[in-house]
């Protein structure tokens, strides 16, 4: 998919067709689209397609007259009633006529920009413009840590009710996609302050204060992330040992009661044998046995009471 944006009244505005310094954004595109941009916008072919791997790591390029800056854009897609968390490489083309991004599927990093929460949208300002997307881009990292805090949260409280596999599992999702955060936070870290030392922002000091904004809310990004990766092995550990524990308390449980059960079999075993035995004849034996055997099955239930066997 194609689309054209340019600048009106601060916010981008989808328009028809191609005009200079416009905003190209290129979702999935096809054969048709991608010659479209090399021969147009005479962008190597080797940046599209980098842009549209799903394993490129965060890099800056420069070719000729264009420059790529492929960052990790957050991720969130539902499969079946959950929520999965990830990252994608979101590709930013800086060409002398404008910008162009690359994604191979559609993220929210670009509506976000669209339904005018970033302010005084200039594409005509091709920097300002890139360094704006990866403001939005590390703003957007924040957003979706703190829905992933209360998932933590919501998932910990259900699980403090009634522990099972589901929420567990669910714990074991919000992790691995904190995973996919702190790795894509770390890459794009390493593409600002790349950025910071080339000469992107030279010739526009007014930039380089919003290029130091980036680099501080990336950081917190990833300072954040850290936290909530800490939190959330600190809570599976923690209920790991309680589950141990939920275990070992069940069978030592099963073990008194073993116990407790062996003592009659042993007697009436005893006596059971085919050979001569007391109270042999007696018509008073089955229940003199009978009563040995409840004698000390009594005795070995008192012995575990006194040994707290049943507690928890």
């Amino acid at each position: 998919m194609l689309r054209f944006y340019k600048n009106f009244g601060g916010r981008a505005v989808e328009i028809e067709d191609y005009t200079e310094n416009c905003w190209v954004r290129m979702i999935a595109p096809t054969e048709e689209e991608l010659l479209w941009a090399c021969s147009k916008l005479h962008i190597p072919e080797t940046f599209l397609r980098s842009s549209l791997d799903e394993e490129e790591r965060s890099r800056i390029d420069e070719e000729d007259d264009c420059t790529l800056i492929i960052v990790d854009t957050p991720t969130a897609e539902k499969n079946g009633t959950e929520i999965e968390y990830s990252t994608i490489p979101f590709g930013i083309i800086v060409t002398p006529s404008g910008v162009v991004t690359v994604c191979l599927k559609e993220t929210a990093l670009p509506a976000q920009i669209l339904d005018g929460t970033v302010k005084n949208i200039k594409t005509s300002k091709i920097r300002r413009f890139v360094l704006q997307i990866l403001f939005q881009n590390a703003t957007l990292f924040l957003y979706y840590l703190r829905r992933t805090e209360r998932e933590i949260s919501n998932t910990e409280k259900s699980l403090r009710n009634d522990m099972r596999n589901k929420e567990l599992i669910r714990l074991l999702h919000l992790d691995k996609g904190l995973v996919y955060f702190s790795t894509g936070l770390k890459g794009d870290q390493a593409v600002l302050e790349k950025l910071a030392r080339m000469r992107f922002i030279s010739a526009y000091p007014e930039d380089a204060e919003l290029l130091e904004d980036v680099i501080v809310e990336n950081r917190q990004a990833m300072e954040m992330c850290t936290i909530y990766r800490d939190i959330l092995s600190g809570t599976m550990n923690g209920y790991s040992s309680v589950i141990s524990n939920n275990l070992n308390t069940v069978m030592k449980l099963l073990a008194a009661v073993t116990i407790i059960l062996t003592v009659p079999q042993l007697v009436f075993s005893l006596w059971g044998i085919n050979v001569p035995v007391p109270f042999e004849g007696n018509e008073w034996g089955f229940l003199a046995v009978l009563g040995i055997g409840t004698v000390l099955t009594v005795g070995a239930f008192v012995l575990a009471l006194s040994r707290n066997w049943f507690k928890k």
